[in-house]
């Protein structure tokens, strides 16, 4: 495992979300120039990474390359944020709709680790489907377009697959993890500190972490993954609230409240250009 430089975090904002909708919390940006809006704002709090989903203009997800594009532009003109752009998609969208984004050419790109399955909603009982055949194809299309793939592990058999992807060489040092804790599906760990500890002991050499919790667990374990030497996740797509019963006024909120706790631990938040540095982007 490879530590953060001991005065600094990278700071990843993730704004929508596939699930989550205006009508739980207004202040969602879901439109190109409000993801835009919103992602400058981030920036300005001290963000160095934005983690994009897409909204066609009903408001339901989508993985269309325009609309990807427009939000790439639309963030472009605004501030050199490092751009990563979800292949998670959401259940609506078919495996090649949810690849169609990389041909937007992100900077990085999200990569499911394995298989989960949905237990509440509409999609109750359709598995969130990332077999190691999708895996790989996912991981050698963002190689030949030059994206660096951010793992997102949701248990301990997940890190099974980043061994494979490792040991087939279709993964470049140093290795990004997300460890996503908290999510509601079936096979998905807890968000505690336990869990948290357990998922860094096994993590491979050369790998640089970041901690992802949802609901009520995203302050608390964010600011334990940065103790930690991680990076951290914060935003609306995994926490609509700032505190109980009242909700976030925007995901630059959320940022803002990490920064000051950073700061509180002698750490300030790495710019995009110390980012891309520290994850060896555009190497």
């Amino acid at each position: 495992m490879i530590k953060l430089p001991e005065d600094k975090v990278i700071i990843t904002v993730a704004q929508t979300g596939a699930l989550v909708s205006k009508s739980m919390n207004p202040n969602l940006p879901e439109q190109p120039v409000e993801i835009a809006d919103s992602a400058y704002a981030c920036y300005q709090e001290g963000a160095a990474i934005c983690h994009i989903h897409a909204r066609d203009k009903e408001g339901k997800t989508t993985g269309s390359k325009e609309v990807f594009q427009q939000i790439h532009d639309e963030i472009r003109a605004r501030c050199n944020i490092i751009i990563q752009d979800s292949t998670g998609g959401g259940p609506n969208l078919t495996f090649e709709q949810r690849i169609e984004c990389l041909y937007a050419k992100p900077e990085m790109a999200s990569l499911n680790m394995g298989t989960l399955m949905r237990v509440s909603g509409q999609y109750a009982g359709t598995p969130f489907s990332n077999t190691r055949e999708d895996i790989e194809t996912y991981v050698t299309r963002m190689r030949e377009l030059g994206i660096k793939p951010e793992m997102e592990v949701y248990s301990h058999a997940m890190l099974r697959e980043v061994k494979n992807l490792i040991q087939k060489g279709l993964v470049e040092k140093p290795y990004y993890i997300n460890l996503v804790l908290g999510m509601a599906y079936q096979g998905a760990v807890e968000a505690t500190p336990k869990y948290l500890n357990s998922l860094i002991d096994f993590l491979p050499e050369d790998t640089i972490f970041n901690v992802t919790a949802v609901g009520a667990a995203q302050l608390p374990l964010t600011t334990m993954g940065m103790i930690l030497g991680g990076c951290i996740r914060v935003g609306m797509e995994d926490n609509i609230y700032y505190r109980k019963g009242e909700l976030a006024k925007s995901n630059a909120q959320l940022v803002a409240r990490s920064v000051r706790i950073a700061r509180e631990l002698n750490k300030e938040p790495a710019t995009p250009e110390e980012a891309r540095k520290i994850l060896g982007l555009g190497d």
